[in-house]
């Protein structure tokens, strides 16, 4: 993308923020094209949670590589340095963040108990064991320490659960015979007499249709999910609001994900699905995927299909994304750290919030080369700006929006969090622009601004 147009998109912000008019024109050089955004306020197309924004901590250790790159450090559940300050400000300036702590290797991790003989042993690499790690312990010690610092930090904190426990494995990697849920109630149990509030348990990653790594079937995954449900209620007997049931954390397989929300229509309370849209992250096109307007386009179906399922069943449970990192394999550097990738970022979130998803869970907060803050000094990347503009800007409630004019710009229109005025982020991935002061009233119904945008050629 040209520089020019960038600086236009600025000009276009600025100008739609502060001037009484709808419509101005930008002086540039190359062709000036008439742009329109309209906007149906008479009604919300969807609702996200005021909490929509989420980022991920995982577990992978310092010695997860991809491509011959390792970018993860010290960034796991397991040795993230909890006392760095820019850590606490970077989540509490939220108020609050959701934090899905969970990721591949949960999968491959116990939970130490108090009558545990055996040291909590940490993960350590091998490539003959499921997904290249041995299994990997959460000591209480560690469980304490995270949830001090979360409940300091004002988060809203989802964990997800080891789902492959008791199964054996086939060749084809199906995971057979019912979850043993015994280390899992242990954790529960322990954290509720401790005090800790926890929002959501999430069984299981990626391990629905084809899995990564490993798979289970629709009806038996439900069943553990039927059994995750009576464990929480349970254990939180009394408690006015419980924690979420939260699954499957994988990748959209309409047949299978049709089947498991028609068998979990009373103990479910969110799906979860994954993004993941621009492929590996060594793809050397993926800047041009990111600007790509076309390909872009593609991304719609995922949120489109879940929607679908879930309009159609009897269930009451709703749509998050629980991880999206775009690029797969720890993201690019250079490229997935970039204020570039905040255009593929900021059309997600609008995206997925129109087709009420409650919530958008980016990987990560921090860890390889998508984490919104450096892994090694803690500095927020573009993206973390992103976000909490996004945060600051964008209510609840969804408007119907189209733009008109550039096929490279998009629009998505929110009622803002302060009143009922709408709020736009109007971009060619992400840039937000916000209706003029004279129409932000209660009454607003349907408005149509008038661009003219001056497209630079240089």
């Amino acid at each position: 993308m040209k520089l020019g147009f960038v600086f236009m998109l600025l000009l276009l912000y600025l100008w739609l923020h502060w001037m009484n008019e709808g419509s101005f024109f930008v002086s540039s050089k190359g062709t000036v094209i008439s742009c329109t955004v309209s906007i149906n306020g008479t009604d919300s197309i969807a609702k996200t949670d005021y909490s929509f924004i989420c980022a991920t901590l995982d577990w992978w250790p310092p010695e997860k590589c991809d491509y011959g790159t390792c970018s993860w450090g010290r960034a796991s559940l397991l040795n993230l340095d909890l006392a760095n300050p820019i850590l606490l400000n970077a989540i509490k300036a939220f108020s609050p963040l959701k934090i899905r702590m969970g990721g591949t290797l949960q999968d491959n991790v116990i939970y130490e108990t108090k009558d545990d003989k055996v040291k909590c042993a940490p993960f350590v690499q091998n490539g003959s064991e499921l997904f290249g790690f041995s299994t990997g312990c959460l000591p209480l010690s560690r469980w304490d320490q995270l949830n001090v610092f979360f409940k300091k930090a004002g988060a809203m904190v989802v964990f997800g659960l080891n789902a492959l426990s008791g199964r054996t494995f086939r060749p084809d990697g199906s995971a057979i015979g019912a979850w043993n849920s015994s280390n899992a109630e242990s954790l529960i149990r322990y954290t509720v007499n401790k005090g800790y509030t926890i929002h959501g348990w999430e069984l299981g990653n990626e391990l629905c249709g084809s899995g990564i790594g490993a798979k289970i079937s629709a009806e038996q995954y439900a069943a553990d999910v039927n059994s995750l449900k009576s464990i929480v209620d349970n254990v939180s007997r009394g408690f006015k609001v419980k924690p979420l049931v939260i699954a499957p954390g994988g990748f959209i397989d309409t047949d299978w994900f049709t089947q498991f929300v028609e068998k979990t229509p009373k103990s479910l309370q969110v799906v979860t699905q994954h993004i993941y849209n621009l492929g590996p992250g060594n793809d050397n096109q993926l800047m041009n995927k990111i600007l790509d307007a076309s390909y872009e386009d593609g991304g719609r179906q995922p949120f489109r299909d879940l929607q679908a399922i879930l309009k159609s069943s009897s269930t009451s449970a709703v749509a998050w994304v629980g991880e999206a990192g775009g690029a797969y394999n720890s993201g690019r550097n250079h490229v997935s750290n970039s204020f570039a990738n905040s255009f593929w970022y900021m059309d997600q979130l609008g995206m997925a919030a129109s087709y009420d998803t409650k919530t958008y869970c980016r990987q990560t907060l921090i860890g390889g080369n998508y984490g919104l803050l450096d892994t090694a000094t803690f500095v927020p990347h573009p993206d973390y700006y992103s976000a909490l503009l996004w945060h600051r800007l964008m209510g609840r409630k969804v408007l119907s929006t189209s733009f008109y004019g550039m096929k490279s710009v998009r629009a998505y229109g929110h009622c803002s969090k302060q009143s009922l005025q709408p709020t736009i982020p109007a971009t060619s991935r992400g840039t937000p622009t916000v209706l003029p002061p004279q129409q932000h009233s209660s009454s607003f119904h349907q408005q149509q601004l008038v661009l003219h945008v001056s497209e630079a050629l240089q």
